[in-house]
């Protein structure tokens, strides 16, 4: 605990950094696990609703189903009186809404990947600064306790930094490939939806 003392103002402002990315992982990975579900169950319901002609039940269980390829396919059916381009324009700008919203806060995760080690060096620089200011104002005779809490404060800025950075690009890696399925699913979802619906009104034609 000593040498954590002796880390200096920067040290904390890195440790504050860390515990901030470390709830925006968790936040966001609960509602990515919420937003994730099983696109083809969840479609093959839908779209045995609409066969049945129940088009607000089929509206009402996309409304009630969390992530964006339930908001995908919602907009799919309101818009699917419209021609074919309206309906993947509206859908187009949906999954691009939704996109928006899986990635919210992901730029906070990102950004501290980069600062935290620019603080690290940061704290360093102001460690060896407090080495020389020691060895200039007490030369000849420096004490070791003025060399070492410069030493320290430099090599613990440098060691949060990194212990920061490092889990935080794990986690937005991990956060990113999850996201990347959700999308994946979404746009097969979409296509999916617009086609049946097209092939639906062609056939009552």
């Amino acid at each position: 605990m000593t040498f954590i003392m002796q880390g200096g103002p920067v040290f904390w402002v890195i440790v504050l950094l860390g515990v901030a990315a470390v709830a925006v992982f968790f936040e966001r990975l609960l509602h990515l696990r919420r937003a994730q579900i099983d696109y083809g169950d969840f479609l093959k319901g839908v779209c045995n609703v609409l066969e049945n002609g129940n088009r607000e039940e089929a509206m009402m269980i996309c409304e009630e189903t969390p992530g964006p390829v339930a908001a995908v396919v919602l907009t799919a059916i309101r818009h699917r009186q419209g021609t074919l381009e309206a309906i993947r324009e509206a859908v187009d700008n949906t999954g691009r809404a939704e996109i928006s919203r899986l990635e919210r806060r992901l730029a906070s995760l990102a950004i501290t990947c980069q600062i935290a080690p620019l603080l690290g060096l940061l704290g360093t620089l102001l460690g060896v600064i407090q080495v020389v200011l020691a060895v200039n104002e007490q030369a000849p005779v420096v004490q070791n306790t003025s060399l070492t809490a410069g030493l320290m404060q430099a090599l613990v800025t440098t060691v949060a930094g990194l212990l920061v950075a490092i889990p935080c690009h794990v986690m937005y890696a991990m956060l990113m490939v999850r996201i990347e399925r959700i999308v994946l699913d979404m746009e097969a979802s979409a296509s999916e939806i617009v086609a049946y619906l097209t092939k639906q009104d062609t056939s009552m034609l």
